[in-house]
């Protein structure tokens, strides 16, 4: 998963965030509301961490303006406040699930698969002309069977597939697959697209393609027509 922390305790934000990591998950952090309140809007996060107090505004005014503007991402509230008028109030801000702390780091994980399952905005396919990307199996299909992908290919092919015929610069497709904080080469996308223009090939992919934008990014292009008849 990609996951957000919203948490302005240097040392509760490490914790989580390693033991997140240490779960195979990609995890960003903000500590403020103000350094949230567009990330979470810029980037498709699968499941939020918000703590309550935060240092420029509270978090159940964040989540209230997040709801407001659209925001459907799965969000978890963390707070030392456990007053059931105080659950209440979180959750109808908009909250999906609330821990007070201190909090067991093994029943937040099972927290945060539960919200994942639910929201299951990664348990679609998408058709891409003739073939197809089952993102419950992360696997992309086609006439010459298929080919597994990897965490870092699906979540590329995901946000190419999710912004279909728009131009997304490197910097944003490394922020939204990478993280925020990587500190690699940004020709890590160039790798990954060849990677992925591979498969396609290899699956004898038509109606699909992968195509650069010189000095700027890359997009998607799907042919209609073949996405219709392969319906």
């Amino acid at each position: 998963m990609k996951i957000l922390i919203v948490e302005d305790e240097e040392k509760m934000a490490r914790l989580l965030r390693r033991g997140l990591q240490e779960e195979g998950h990609s995890v960003d952090v903000c500590e403020t509301a103000d350094a949230a309140a567009e990330q979470a809007l810029l980037i498709s996060y699968d499941v939020i961490l918000l703590d309550w107090m935060l240092p420029d505004q509270d978090g159940v005014a964040l989540l209230r303006s997040w709801r407001q503007k659209g925001l459907r991402t799965p969000v978890l509230m963390l707070t030392a406040r456990g007053t059931t008028g105080e659950k209440v109030t979180g959750l109808r801000a908009g909250a999906d699930d609330y821990m007070a702390k201190p909090f067991d780091f093994d029943e937040l994980l099972a927290r945060i698969e539960a919200l994942h399952r639910r929201g299951g905005a990664h348990d679609r396919s998408a058709q891409l002309g003739n073939l197809t990307l089952d993102a419950r199996r992360r696997v992309l299909q086609g006439p010459d069977g298929e080919a597994p992908l990897t965490a870092r290919e699906f979540e590329l092919l995901s946000e190419l597939c999710g912004h279909r015929g728009e131009v997304l610069t490197r910097s944003k497709l490394l922020s939204c697959v990478w993280g925020t904080d990587f500190e690699g080469s940004p020709n890590v996308v160039d790798v990954y697209i060849g990677y992925l223009r591979a498969k396609i090939e290899q699956l004898r992919g038509e109606g699909v393609s992968l195509q650069t934008v010189r000095g700027i990014g890359y997009r998607m292009v799907v042919d209609a027509q073949t996405e219709g008849s392969r319906r």
